[in-house]
């Protein structure tokens, strides 16, 4: 008798992020354990990879939902399809047009649980703040915004003149 593996899901739908594009970060995180995989998206300085985390962030919560240990969580499956496409035209010489497409993506995540845990490569930083920095946070948000100044021109610092041939070169008409 057979026990069915503990899987959790989540998907998103309709990202407008080209899938060719989503796909790169995607593969990076196919078969990690769900701590290393939460490391690396957070540094990765792809638009898709912010995207991604917060999917993987949200099929943990499932599976803590579904009472799974997080620490023996893994990426099983990462998938990323085509979602529908706008099409858009760009004019060109001689009355041309030439047709752009914005693709978009439908991304699925499947993690699963492994019988037995792995040492993490990484860790994932988490900040907590104390409540004196929370509450310094809230009052700074919700405090009135002062009316800024204007500064006339005698108030404005006066501008020392640049020597050399590049400012020169670059010089915008300055009001004396």
């Amino acid at each position: 008798m057979e026990t069915k593996p503990k899987i959790t899901s989540a998907k998103l739908q309709y990202l407008k992020i080209a899938p060719r594009k989503v796909r790169l970060v995607a593969h990076l995180i196919k078969g990690m354990p769900t701590v290393e995989a939460e490391s690396e998206l957070l540094y990765r300085p792809q638009r898709a990879a912010k995207v991604i985390l917060k999917l993987l962030r949200s099929a943990i919560n499932n599976a803590e939902n579904l009472h799974l240990d997080k620490e023996k969580l893994y990426v099983s499956e990462i998938r990323v399809d085509q979602g529908p496409m706008l099409k858009r035209f760009m004019p060109r010489a001689m009355g041309r047009a030439t047709p752009i497409h914005k693709r978009m993506s439908h991304i699925y995540l499947t993690l699963q649980e492994k019988p037995t845990a792995q040492i993490a490569k990484y860790k994932v930083p988490v900040v907590k703040l104390t409540k004196s920095e929370k509450q310094v946070k809230k009052e700074k948000e919700h405090a009135p915004k002062e009316k800024e100044k204007t500064k006339t021109a005698k108030q404005m610092p006066s501008k020392t003149p640049k020597s050399g041939f590049i400012p020169r070169m670059f010089r915008r008409k300055e009001i004396a």
